[in-house]
Formats: structure tokens, sequence, C-alpha cells
């Protein structure tokens, strides 16, 4: 698909935000979760004790995650309905995949939110904390991703946002989407 192709898709609403993604009202959020699914630290951490132990028993049934796969579970306690656990590559230099595995970890959650219907979906800034991956590099490859899916797939989206908790990840991803 040429850029071009990209750029006649209509696009749901893209924007980055500054904040905390468990306070967001939207159908799902993103979970930049580590294998196991049974939380962590970041906003791994954090989603899981905004959501309550409903979480993590549900996320006990579903038998862990690989890298660049996401699963669904609710929301529980959240203000969204659903959470999508996906596990982004940790950074070895960029020569073990791991551009691919980034981009392939907002693939599939998008996916993922779609099987539910989901027409408002934020997502962190996947990887780029103690995994370690370069932040300039993760923030374009993200926003490629989620245009490049919303296109292939045609997915009914309203709403994508990209919640970012720190000053430096909010100002890239504005200049990346073009806010003001």
């Amino acid at each position: 698909m040429t850029d071009n192709a990209l750029d006649q898709q209509p696009m749901p609403d893209m924007r980055a935000v500054h904040g905390d993604i468990t306070v967001l009202k939207v159908d799902a959020i993103v979970n930049a979760a580590n294998p196991s699914l049974l939380g962590g630290g970041g906003v791994d951490g954090a989603i899981h004790r905004a959501a309550g132990p409903g979480l993590l028993r549900q996320c006990r049934q579903l038998g862990g995650c690989e890298t660049g796969e996401a699963k669904l579970t609710d929301g529980f306690d959240l203000p969204a309905r659903f959470v999508v656990h996906t596990v982004g590559p940790v950074w070895q230099g960029g020569h073990n995949d791991e551009p691919a595995l980034l981009a392939s970890c907002y693939r599939q959650s998008l996916r993922a939110a779609a099987s539910r219907q989901c027409r408002t979906v934020a997502f962190p800034c996947i990887s780029t904390g103690v995994f370690g991956f370069p932040s300039d590099q993760a923030a374009r490859i993200a926003v490629d991703a989620v245009k490049r899916t919303i296109a292939r797939l045609d997915l009914v989206l309203e709403k994508v946002i990209f919640c970012c908790f720190s000053d430096d990840d909010f100002q890239r991803y504005t200049d990346l989407l073009g806010q003001r």
C-alpha cells in the first residue's frame, strides 16, 4: 500500500494526551505488559492496581502472551470496558526484529479491540520504559503501524489516543500527529 492510499482512507481522530491511561473513558486501553500478564511495574502495574483483583484473576487464565502478540480482558474497575495486553520487545540494539515486533504490538492490539467492536482505543508508549526502546523510533513506529492497520483492516474506529506519561513523549507524539 502506498502512502497515497493511506492518505485516501478515512482516519479516526488520532491524538496525543498527557496523563494517566487508567483514567481514560475509552472502550479499550492497551497495557504494555510483561509476558506473564500478571502485573509488573510502570503502566502494567498501574493498570493492574486500578482495575482491581478481577484483572489478575482473568489474566491468570490466559497463559501469558508472546512478544508482539495481544490478548484481551475485561476492564473491571477501570473506566475502559476492556484491556488489551501486549508484550513489546526489549531493545537489544535493533538487530533482533525489535521494530517489527513493536509494530506487531500495535496491529495485534487493534485487532483485539476490533474483535469487541471497540470504537475508542488508548495506547501507552509501548516498550520505551524499562524495555529500553528508543522513544523517537518507537513513536514513529506506533503512529505508522496504527495508520496502516486501520487502512488495511477497514476498522470502525472513532478515536485513537496515544497516552503519554512524560512531557517528552507527549511533545514527540503531538509533533508526529500534527497537533497544535
